[in-house]
């Protein structure tokens, strides 16, 4: 009888199951040998089954309908099918009579009727193997993420740590992601400068290549960068280092949903509308073009108003660009005010941590008292009621002064991460002031100001809160009073 070798392993990887095929066909010859089996030819492939689309399987099932071979000699069915598309392949080839034999060392097969029930039931089997196989990995996967553990390849700025089977930030690469985040939140930058600007700061693919455009997108969108895993839709807190703030995440969505909203509905160039107030009626600001200038004014929405004027683009443009040189800061100033930053957050750390040490030693005792307690319940000294009353008034403190330790623990930086958004956003500023791109600066101010308001020729606002804890912070009153940064009194 003649028939086809055919050897298969699941996998292309050339280090993993190596010796698979090696093994088959030794085996495979040698059983040939023994029953006295002409082998025509010897088809190796390392593909799984699980998928209709082999090529190797297709070229067998070629030369049996040819007339080339009269049988098919494998190790076991599930080699040969783990799919209800090519067992049954096989089978329509056994019923027609172009298929004459299955040989199999570890398998009994004849062309009966109940040969061929049992072959249905080794190729039920395969496939049912390879379906539950995949759901246990996709269980083993929800369970490693509800433990917070990453699952997949590090994203860019993270690497992989073996041991601990999780991710951490890249030294050298973090800190380029974390500037990213804070240079597009900022509204001066577009995906295209802000590639350009990662390029030249040394962020390029695993590979040495450019960043594309639609990497740094998918770069700003990852909600891993502020320690969130995102699986099938539904996020998961991470046991891993953030490397950006919820905030500043927050804020580089702003800019993006921003930046895609304008682009789709302006048909002109109208970069201010939706942006101001009318100081005397609250309206929208809106905008009209007449003899090839922009004008804006108050929509009248709420009735007659008594602000009537009409201000050009260049005027209002002129305003914004007054209140962008104000926020405006040199790079030794930032590079002062940061370091005087991290000053503070080192002396806040040291005034916490004697209350901190208090709590942990609060918690330590009830824990003791917990034990104590179940082991007056297991020697009976204490009935069912009394000891849950006992332990959940002792579980309820405990609870409590967790939380104490974390409001205290966070206390002394809290305003730490927005203060360092807003020097560096001050910093970008200058980039706006030579932009052509007039709706970057919406954008940017509405980081760093709300209320904007049109009051006849001038553009007046308030200080965002970040700002305002600026204004308040030790070491920079004397900053905020010389450059005017809120035009209002500071509550």
């Amino acid at each position: 009888m003649k028939v086809i070798v055919y050897c298969r392993k699941s996998t292309e990887q050339d280090d993993r199951q190596i010796l698979s095929i090696d093994a088959q066909l030794r085996e495979l010859r040698e059983y040939a040998a023994k029953e006295q089996l002409e082998i025509v030819a010897s088809l190796r492939e390392a593909k799984t089954a699980k998928e209709p689309g082999r090529t190797e399987f297709a070229r067998m099932l070629e030369i049996v309908e040819k007339g080339g071979a009269d049988g098919i000699l494998a190790w076991h069915p599930d080699r040969l099918a783990r799919n209800s598309v090519d067992g049954g392949r096989i089978i329509h080839l056994l019923d027609t009579g172009k298929l004459k034999a299955l040989k199999f060392p570890t398998f009994w097969f004849e062309p009966t009727p109940q040969g061929k029930f049992m072959l249905n039931i080794a190729f039920g089997q395969s496939k049912y193997y390879v379906d539950n196989l995949a759901e246990n990995v996709k269980r083993g996967m929800r369970e490693k993420v509800r433990r917070g553990e990453w699952t997949w390849p590090a994203p860019l700025g993270y690497v992989n740590n073996r041991e601990e089977r999780n991710i951490e930030p890249d030294p050298e690469k973090s800190p380029i992601v974390r500037k990213a985040f804070q240079m597009y939140a900022t509204g001066a930058h577009t995906l295209l400068s802000l590639r350009n600007e990662l390029t030249l700061l040394g962020l390029r693919t695993r590979k040495g290549k450019v960043l594309p455009v639609s990497n740094v997108q998918k770069m700003l969108k990852h909600h891993a960068y502020y320690g969130v895993i995102s699986m099938n839709g539904e996020l998961f807190p991470g046991a891993f280092e953030p490397i950006v703030s919820r905030r500043l995440f927050d804020a580089a969505q702003e800019v993006m949903h921003f930046k895609s909203k304008t682009k789709r509905r302006r048909k002109h160039e109208l970069p201010f509308t939706g942006f101001l107030h009318c100081s005397a009626c609250t309206c929208a600001i809106t905008a009209e073009i007449q003899k090839g200038h922009h004008y804006y004014r108050c929509t009248h929405k709420r009735g007659p108003c008594d602000q009537r004027k009409y201000l050009r683009e260049e005027g209002l443009l002129k305003e914004v660009r007054t209140i962008v040189e104000r926020v405006s800061l040199p790079d030794d100033w930032v590079d002062n005010m940061l370091a005087e930053l991290d000053k503070e957050e080192a002396e806040g750390k040291s005034d916490h941590r004697t209350s901190v040490q208090r709590l942990e030693d609060e918690r330590k005792g009830i824990d003791q008292k917990l034990d104590t307690l179940l082991d007056l319940r297991l020697e009976g000294a204490l009935d069912t009621g009394e000891y849950l009353v006992r332990k959940n008034a002792l579980v309820s403190c405990k609870v409590e002064i967790g939380q104490q330790i974390k409001d205290a623990e966070q206390s002394c930086s809290h305003w730490l991460e927005p203060m360092r958004e807003m020097i560096v956003r001050s910093r970008e500023a200058k980039k706006l002031l030579t932009t052509e791109n007039y709706s970057e600066f919406p954008t940017f101010l509405k980081r760093i100001g709300t209320n904007f308001v049109l009051k006849g020729n001038a553009v007046q606002w308030e200080a965002a809160i970040g700002w305002r804890v600026l204004a308040h912070s030790r070491g920079f009153r004397d900053w905020w009073v010389r450059w005017d940064l809120n035009p209002r009194p500071i509550a």
